[in-house]
């Protein structure tokens, strides 16, 4: 295990899962092992107190931070997100994954990522904005267009990203467009963002059902999240013909045997706030999700979801990872025993940062592409990163996770020895 002092990961943990990956794939980095230290070690974590005066008058403090894991091969690249849950090994591993993802799609990114620990729910949108604020001020001193762009990631959004530029761009003196993706249109932002994420979810799965023999029209999908990223899967995997059978959330888990009409949910949810009561569907325990059969399964929501208890009763054929780390250690060895394929989040989920990197360059020229431009060049990135993991895996007969973590470390390590160490 690490032996970092500021961090103490267990073998599930978010950091402990990422260390264990970097383990699993150090045999196929022939000479470049030699530099592989450098991957379990974040380059900078920065702890911020953030205080804000609240629309009550008091002063609350939250604990924020933003961690660079490497910029070896570029600016740090990585979202913020805003959850009472979030800890500095949390944001650490979220880091690393954003460094090995922009590797595994060949974005001339690092990894990055930041958060605030609070529950964005409780707080008015003015004390959102100046949470935010307060924060970009405080991080303002590792970030910037050519340094590390943040963008958004759980409980995070446009309007943040909007008041994260302004701020930094006020404290800088001049308007830095670039220095967040995922702004607004009116600001910069890239037509396709906001679909990019999930957009990225199908395309790859669609491409991995091909390879695996799975017809899409009639097939069975599972949804775990279905905020940004699970919401905008589901109904393109609906529009090909597959059905979309279990559906879950923070409010609840609903299952329809014949598919979901995709319509009348996403109106359910846009006017409620959550999948709960969707008359469409029967509700059924959370737990039970996990034991809908199905042809694809797409956890969507947080982190270490796919543990070994769960794992051992997944009925599905494949695992598409729409979130961040939503399998454990654990968990990914006995689904590789059981012969139930996981495309990884480092490119199942990549359309995101692919799109948020158009954003950077459109920013960068003052030249805006169209939405046709932008999905074209999108799929055309992430299937072609996507076939060249698939054939790695296969060549070394690994898994498409150890595959990815292959072409992704080797890209880094290489870049690491060419640039050498300063002074």
């Amino acid at each position: 295990m690490s032996n970092l002092s500021f961090v103490a990961p267990t073998r599930n943990s978010p950091w402990g899962t990422y260390l264990s990956q970097i383990d699993a794939v150090e045999p196929y980095l022939g000479h470049l092992a030699r530099w592989v230290e450098t991957l379990r070690r974040p380059k900078r974590a920065l702890i911020v107190d953030v205080p804000i005066e609240l629309d009550n008058g008091t002063i609350a403090h939250y604990e924020g931070y933003r961690v660079q894991h490497s910029l070896t091969r570029g600016p740090g690249k990585g979202g913020v997100r805003y959850h009472p849950d979030v800890t500095l090994e949390e944001v650490m591993a979220l880091s690393a994954w954003m460094t090995i993802k922009n590797a595994a799609v060949n974005l001339p990114y690092g990894g990055a990522k930041g958060g605030i620990r609070l529950d964005p729910k409780v707080l008015s949108k003015k004390e959102l904005e100046r949470v935010t604020r307060r924060y970009t001020s405080e991080i303002g001193i590792i970030i910037g267009p050519q340094q590390d762009i943040p963008a958004p990631d759980v409980n995070t959004n446009g309007q943040i990203m909007a008041w994260m530029m302004d701020t930094y761009s006020m404290n800088v003196g001049a308007t830095a467009t670039g220095v967040v993706t995922g702004k607004p249109i009116a600001l910069g932002g890239s037509l396709g963002r906001v679909q990019a994420t999930g957009r990225g979810v199908f395309v790859i799965g669609r491409e991995a059902m091909r390879r695996l023999n799975i017809d899409m029209e009639g097939a069975r999908v599972a949804v775990q999240g279905f905020g940004n990223v699970g919401s905008i899967a589901a109904k393109l995997f609906a529009a090909s013909g597959a059905r979309i059978v279990a559906v879950q959330d923070h409010t609840g888990t609903i299952l329809n045997e014949r598919g979901f009409d995709m319509q009348n949910l996403l109106d359910h949810v846009a006017q409620t706030g959550g999948v709960a009561g969707f008359s469409g569907g029967d509700a059924i325990a959370n737990e039970d999700f996990w034991k809908v059969k199905s042809d694809v399964l797409i956890p969507a929501a947080l982190e270490g979801q796919i543990n070994k208890e769960r794992a051992e009763g997944l009925q599905t054929r494949l695992v598409l990872e729409g979130a961040n780390g939503p399998t454990t250690p654990d968990g990914d060895a006995v689904l590789a025993d059981r012969g139930i394929v996981v495309v990884p989040d480092v490119i199942a989920n990549s359309g995101g940062v692919t799109v948020s990197y158009f954003e950077w360059v459109q920013d960068f020229s003052s030249f805006f592409w169209t939405e046709d431009e932008i999905n074209v060049r999108l799929d055309k990135i992430i299937t072609g990163a996507f076939k060249h993991i698939w054939d790695v895996s296969e060549q070394h007969r690994v898994s498409l996770r150890t595959a990815a973590f292959v072409v992704a470390c080797t890209r880094v390590l290489e870049a690491r020895e060419e640039r050498g160490l300063y002074p």
